[in-house]
């Protein structure tokens, strides 16, 4: 499980949701529950291409390490 910061804002008739910490993790809605279902899918989505990108582009070029990495803020 992994934790982030949903940010919701109401612009007129619409609501649009982002998460702070990952850039182009973001989505909009007629209702806050339809943009939290949706930035919940964006942000999955995004994680597992962005793993998947990168994990190709290393494997090319040779040895890697790998490890988890904890962060406090």
């Amino acid at each position: 499980m992994l934790q982030f910061t949903a940010i919701y804002k109401k612009f007129d008739n619409w609501y649009v949701g982002w998460v702070e910490e990952i850039p182009g993790a973001n989505t909009q809605g007629k209702t806050l529950k339809e943009v939290k279902e949706n930035l919940k899918e964006s942000l999955a989505l995004i994680l597992e291409t962005n793993k998947t990108i990168f994990k190709k582009e290393l494997l090319k070029k040779g040895r890697v390490i790998q490890e988890n990495i904890l962060v406090s803020v």
